[in-house]
């Protein structure tokens, strides 16, 4: 079976479904202040990556943990789950404007999911 990584289509897909969030997360009222002088550049490359292993393209996943990425988030600026429900939001949105079908949006936003008590640093730690 085929990994949900070579269903959406691969690196190229991924990397556009990525650069399609972020325009869609930085018109986001709700959670783009979070980026406030952030370099997107190397914001999006880290979420590509990311995302590349938890969809199943890559080995491992050479970057912070989610929970030590976003403990600053948490506790100096609030990050809740409000915020993480507007995070899912604009996943959902950016693969269904790259005309990602539904069940590949469903599989994505459940992956997206296993991450949250760990992005809002909640539960013990690994």
């Amino acid at each position: 079976m085929s990994t949900l990584f070579e269903q959406l289509g691969g690196d190229a897909a991924v990397d556009t479904a990525v650069d399609r969030f972020y325009e869609i997360v930085l018109a986001d009222e709700r959670i783009k202040h979070f980026f406030d002088g952030v370099d997107m550049r190397r914001q999006a490359a880290h979420q590509k990556t990311f995302l590349k292993y938890a969809f199943g393209g890559l080995p491992n996943y050479p970057g912070r943990s989610m929970r030590a990425a976003h403990e600053r988030l948490v506790r100096d600026h609030g990050l809740s789950d409000e915020h993480f429900d507007a995070v899912l939001d604009d996943l959902g949105k950016a693969m269904r404007d790259l005309g990602v079908p539904e069940d590949l949006i469903v599989q994505a936003a459940a992956i997206a999911e296993s991450t949250r008590d760990d992005v809002l640093n909640r539960g013990a730690a690994d």
